[in-house]
């Protein structure tokens, strides 16, 4: 058995970058971009309104004013203001010439012949200068970066129409268990229903990942042979639950192995995922989960996201809060690094009801994990603790 730290690194340095592609902007969404960016033009492009009002000469605030012309978005000014003179403008139009500030709608008035007076005498400028967001040139966003929507319009400002991307990995899932039933299929007494292939498919669809799912392996070597064959031949990525502890239908790692994948460990101290289990066959990632939901759902979170990530070109880091706890957590045994779901009140860290690994429901009232390291067999009541969120 070895450590969490041991097998986190010993997953990280397995990792290599996938090739590049060019995606669409509007199939960009959580893809990572295998390019630096740079902006074609300053943003803003030309010294534009911050709102509604008159573009004025800051000189002219104590005179009234004639209006000059209507500039509105997208429309160039053709009149430079001069003086006593101002010109109407709408938010997001050029600033005309001679204007050094924007007067806004409620701090002026019409006077009865049709000019414009101001009423306040500290009117900010309320001009957004040429370049003062983005000088043209300028990196936007840097290779690596996991596009969300606020990169999409960074991506767009800056020019870009195809997007430079990392491919993404071909996933498989296989699930393993003779007492497993899929969902809508009767369930004879001593089964349970397969949970955990939609788990981890929600789980990669979370990462925009859409993995093919190959079934349930039956408990036999004949079974798991003919499934792991096929996921390996077609696969970066091979997801299996089940079938990797210490019972006599455990058949998973020998049938890896048997097929040439090198394990690289098969025991971690952490729970829940004790018995996870890794290898590789030549550019081939195998992890292994335990059969309980909850040891597939951690082990995925923590270990083969990352993983996954780095694979895509980018360095995945779960957010973390210090938060103190609001009560009281501890244990029997210290001997693993044990991870525990979390609900958060007012601020500070209590527990949620947790029965084990087997107790999925939990983690639908949890809004993160925190974790006893090796040795620790309590956490007091207001010591601070790192929340990984959910």
């Amino acid at each position: 058995m070895i450590s969490f730290e041991k097998a986190f690194e010993i997953i990280m340095n397995s990792a290599f970058t996938m090739g590049k592609e060019s995606v669409e902007l509007a199939r960009s969404l959580h893809r990572v971009l295998a390019e630096d960016i740079k902006s074609d033009m300053d943003m803003p492009p030309f010294n534009k309104s911050a709102m509604d009002g008159y573009a004025c000469r800051r000189e002219d605030i104590h005179e009234v004013l004639n209006v000059i012309e209507i500039i509105q978005a997208g429309y160039r000014p053709q009149k430079t203001v001069g003086k006593n003179e101002c010109a109407k403008i709408m938010t997001g139009a050029i600033v005309p010439q001679g204007a050094d500030f924007v007067a806004n709608m409620e701090n002026t008035e019409i006077t009865p012949d049709k000019k414009i007076r101001i009423t306040d005498n500290n009117i900010p400028v309320n001009i957004c200068y040429q370049g003062e967001d983005i000088k043209r040139g300028e990196f936007v966003l840097r290779k690596g970066a996991l596009i969300l929507p606020q990169h999409i319009a960074v991506l767009v400002n800056a020019g870009i129409s195809a997007v430079p991307v990392f491919k993404k990995p071909l996933v498989s899932i296989i699930t393993t268990g003779s007492e497993l039933r899929e969902p809508g299929m009767l369930l004879p007494e001593g089964c349970i229903r397969n949970s955990n292939s939609y788990q981890l498919i929600g789980q990669l669809q979370r990462m925009a990942i859409e993995p093919e799912y190959l079934g349930i392996a039956a408990d036999t070597e004949n079974s798991l042979n003919l499934l792991i064959q096929k996921a390996l031949s077609s696969s970066d990525i091979v997801l299996l639950s089940g079938g990797v502890s210490m019972g006599d239908y455990d058949l998973v790692p020998a049938v890896l192995a048997e097929n040439g994948v090198n394990i690289l460990f098969n025991m971690v101290a952490m729970q829940p995922g004790k018995p996870l289990t890794f290898g590789t066959r030549g550019k081939t990632a195998v992890f292994a989960f335990p059969g309980n939901p909850v040891s597939t759902f951690f082990p995925f979170e923590i270990m083969a996201k990352p993983f996954i990530y780095k694979l895509m070109g980018h360095d995945y880091v779960a957010r973390k809060y210090p938060l103190v706890t609001g009560v009281d957590f501890s244990r029997k045994r210290a001997e693993r690094k044990t991870f525990i779901p979390v609900k958060i009140v007012n601020g500070e860290v209590f527990p949620v009801e947790f029965h084990g690994s087997a107790h999925i429901n939990s983690l639908c009232d949890a809004e993160g994990i925190i974790s006893f390291p090796l040795g620790v067999l309590e956490i007091k009541k207001g010591q601070t603790v790192e929340v990984i969120s959910l």
